[in-house]
């Protein structure tokens, strides 16, 4: 899968985990976008194909519907629940293997926002 982690995601064991997992990764310092506010992260994942991978549900989830509401489109976003619960938390593997998990479901992701915590 073609993936743009945004600040929220970016954690150098995931993005290593995620590459050895067949996915294309791309981070923000890649394309120079470190540090910028979510609508840019979004453009960035649009422009550029990706779906998006973050922790920030509820900025995304507004995105998300915002360009739904427009009649636009966007590759996916993927969300990983931050609830500061270790039970119920993801970390890296666990969101390789969610992410494994929804791709081998054929849950349909352009268009979609899915919450990885449900995929464990």
């Amino acid at each position: 899968m073609r993936l743009y982690l945004d600040d929220d995601s970016v954690e150098a064991l995931l993005v290593r985990l995620l590459r050895a997992d067949g996915h294309e990764v791309l981070i923000p310092a890649d394309v120079g976008s470190a540090g910028v506010k979510d609508p840019v992260h979004f453009m960035s994942a649009i422009r550029e194909n990706r779906v998006l991978l973050t922790a920030n549900y509820d900025d995304f989830e507004q995105l998300h519907a915002l360009v739904l509401l427009v009649g636009g489109h966007h590759p996916g976003i993927l969300i990983i629940r931050k609830d500061n619960d270790p039970k119920r938390d993801l970390r890296p593997r666990q969101i390789v293997r969610a992410i494994r998990n929804l791709e081998a479901a054929g849950i349909a992701i352009p268009d979609n926002a899915h919450v990885l915590n449900h995929w464990r």
